[in-house]
C-alpha cells in the first residue's frame, strides 16, 4: 500500500509540474545530417517542441528547416552555429573537406530567415559563423515563452 501512495503521489507530482520541452538542445556541436533529418522528421510527425538553450552548430541547425517554427523557442543562452558542409573524415583520409552538393542540400532546408542572416553574413565559409542570443538571432526564432 506504501508503494501504491508514494506512486499515486509521484504521478501528481509530475502532472502538476511545469510543462517541458519535448527535446531541450543545449550542447549540440552536430553531426552527420541524415540522422538529424531523420530526428527532426520525428519530432515534427510527433509534433513535438524544440527549445534551444544552448549550443545548436552545424546539423542540429536543420531543427530550423524541418521543425515547424512556431514549436521552436530559444532562451538567452542559445547560439546557433552555421559552416560549409563536410564529407565525412572517414572517406577523406582525415581530412576536412567541404562539401559542396552537402552545403547545397543543407541550405535547400533553411527558411529564407536563415539564409539571409547567412547571405548578410558573407554566405558559409569553413569557419563557423554564429549567431548569440539577441535581435538577429529573433529575427530567426521567436524567444520561449514562460509557459515552456
Amino acid at each position: 500500500m506504501r508503494i501504491t501512495l508514494l506512486a499515486i503521489a509521484a504521478a501528481i507530482a509530475f502532472a502538476a509540474g511545469p510543462a517541458r520541452a519535448d527535446l531541450h538542445i543545449t550542447r549540440d556541436h552536430g553531426g552527420y545530417v541524415e540522422e538529424y533529418k531523420a530526428k527532426y522528421k520525428r519530432i515534427k510527425e510527433r509534433k513535438e517542441r524544440v527549445i534551444i538553450d544552448g549550443i545548436c552548430n552545424s546539423a542540429c541547425t536543420l531543427v530550423f528547416g524541418i521543425v515547424p517554427m512556431n514549436k521552436i523557442c530559444v532562451t538567452p543562452k542559445a547560439s546557433l552555429g552555421f559552416h560549409l558542409a563536410y564529407y565525412d573524415k572517414a572517406f577523406t583520409f582525415g581530412i576536412k573537406v567541404t562539401s559542396a552538393e552537402g552545403t547545397s542540400d543543407l541550405m535547400s532546408y533553411y527558411p529564407d530567415t536563415v539564409k539571409d542572416w547567412i547571405a548578410r553574413n558573407g554566405g558559409l565559409t569553413t569557419e563557423m559563423k554564429k549567431i548569440k542570443n539577441g535581435e538577429e538571432l529573433w529575427k530567426i526564432v521567436d524567444p520561449c515563452p514562460e509557459e515552456w
